[in-house]
């Protein structure tokens, strides 16, 4: 879930356009797709089945933490996302590479709302969790 570099900046990038996204066109079926991962994902998190969460994940997650580092990381690096209450996909965007970048509104168990951008791969015809950038909301509207 944690992305640093060239990509992290595009990700950071695209926390900007989160207030627009919502007037983009419809989102296609792959854009549907990925949303429904990450939604997944945040609802194995409320479960604490981190063994679920997990297997959202990209192939480079996998081999950058094992389960229980993954599972400290999500909890004290992003615990509006590790205890959501509410979740909303504002939209997405496409990277030139093929990724996309889903675009979201999460309120945490903990009264704070963050926007978040999942950054999304296609591995074996299925989209994984390869990263995720969050800011916290500045309107609080959540």
């Amino acid at each position: 879930m944690v992305r640093r570099g060239g990509r992290g900046l595009l990700a950071a990038a695209l926390l900007v356009r989160a207030a627009s996204a919502s007037a983009q066109a419809p989102p296609d079926a792959d854009a549907e797709a990925a949303g429904r991962i990450v939604m997944q994902q945040l609802e194995a998190f409320r479960r604490d089945d981190y063994d679920a969460a997990f297997g959202f994940a990209s192939a480079e997650i996998h081999a950058t933490f094992d389960r229980n580092r993954f599972e400290t990381m999500v909890r004290e690096g992003y615990p509006e996302i590790a205890r959501s209450v509410f979740a909303v996909i504002d939209g997405s965007h496409r990277g030139p590479d093929g990724r996309l970048y889903v675009l979201m509104r999460v309120r945490g168990a903990n009264g704070q709302g963050v926007e978040a951008v999942y950054e999304m791969v296609l591995e074996h015809g299925q989209w994984r969790i390869n990263g995720v950038v969050t800011r916290p909301r500045s309107d609080e509207k959540v």
